[in-house]
């Protein structure tokens, strides 16, 4: 499958001159957007696998746009535009830019972007996922300490046996031992 993406730039020339670009390139342009509102609107919808958006564009600039795609985790953007001051970098970076791409675009630096883009994003997620796993393993083991250490205090028993009471609770009763141990707690404080 090729990558889909949408184009959003006011000028519809620009526009026109990058989606022969991609598509020459073997891309899928699915969709075009003159601002940004307009493109976090197709975006929403067509969930492509990138946006290429300028920065200046009305209503709602490039970066203002790839802040809300970026917190919704839709789809990275790679940022094109004709200006290369600092300040727009340091906005770019701080909405979740991935990539940037100062205009007028070299055809043969179009592709390497947008791979470097693609590769960076995903790599974003998988450690966004590894994390959040990571995180729900912890707390999920604190609580089975706190219910553990509850049985051994309530019922006398060593930590082992308090610990094969949770599993065996959750193998009975079909339930993650996160769950089990929840319930003792929250048993225990009625």
């Amino acid at each position: 499958m090729p990558t889909r993406i949408i184009i959003a730039d006011d000028e519809a020339i620009q526009r026109m001159d990058l989606r022969d670009v991609l598509t020459k390139q073997g891309y899928l342009v699915i969709g075009e957007a003159g601002d940004g509102q307009s493109a976090i609107n197709l975006a929403r919808e067509l969930r492509p696998d990138l946006v290429i958006m300028d920065i200046r564009m009305p209503d709602m600039d490039g970066i203002t746009a790839t802040e809300t795609l970026t917190q919704e985790k839709i789809a990275p953007v790679l940022l094109l535009t004709a200006f290369g001051d600092q300040q727009l970098v340091e906005r770019a970076k701080e909405a979740g830019v991935v990539n940037y791409i100062v205009k007028p675009l070299r055809e043969s630096e179009v592709a390497p972007a947008i791979e470097v883009t693609l590769a960076r994003y995903s790599e974003f997620r998988t450690l966004e996922e590894e994390t959040k796993s990571l995180s729900e393993k912890l707390e999920t083991r604190k609580v089975v300490e706190r219910a553990k250490g509850l049985l051994m205090e309530k019922q006398g028993l060593s930590e082992q046996e308090a610990f094969r009471k949770i599993q065996k609770a959750s193998m009975n009763n079909r339930k993650s031992m996160r769950e089990v141990a929840e319930a003792i707690l929250l048993t225990n404080e009625m």
